[in-house]
């Protein structure tokens, strides 16, 4: 399943430092292709300069909460001073980097994109709520994970409406 190219999340891309877990998954909810330093060993002491040139190199940007990083990033870096991950949201809308709305087109864990799941796939997650008429059902190739919009992905699409509400 791919992003139409008229979505908001269609161009923009994101990479978060390790300070950001839950808005790396929240904007990956939010269909952005949002790579995360996880992916780096911990303990790496150039992991900073890694993130700069990651971000550089594939058009990323750079969110972190360290004000050094983001002072060396000179423009492809954005510090992100807020704590709370719905605040985090909120600022990134503000800056009109984002459009806080739940997509379902990437695996918030891998962030690989999401295709629609086949009736098999349904029936053998056995977390899965089952085949029900009009449930619309997603599938990550690569960790094998289902998807579906859910009450949480509803709760979450709340609070997102809520944040655009509110400004």
């Amino acid at each position: 399943m791919s992003i139409p190219p008229d979505d908001p999340a269609a161009g923009t891309r994101f990479l978060v430092d390790r300070m950001l877990g839950t808005l790396c998954r929240y904007l990956r909810f939010m269909g952005y292709d949002t790579e995360s330093a996880s992916d780096y060993q911990e303990g790496n002491t150039r992991e900073d300069t890694l993130l700069l040139k990651r971000s550089k190199g594939e058009g990323r940007i750079l969110l972190t909460m360290d004000r050094e990083l983001a002072r060396r990033g000179q423009g492809h870096t954005i510090l992100v001073e807020e704590r709370d991950v719905m605040d985090q949201v909120r600022g990134l809308a503000r800056m009109g980097l984002i459009v806080p709305e739940i997509r379902l087109t990437r695996c918030s864990l891998c962030n690989s994109p999401l295709r629609h799941a086949r009736a098999d796939e349904v029936r053998r997650a056995s977390y899965a709520p089952g085949d029900l008429p009009g449930r619309k059902y997603f599938w990550c190739p690569q960790c094998r994970k289902l998807y579906w919009q859910g009450t949480h992905g509803k709760d979450l699409e709340n609070r997102m409406k809520e944040l655009v509400l509110q400004d």
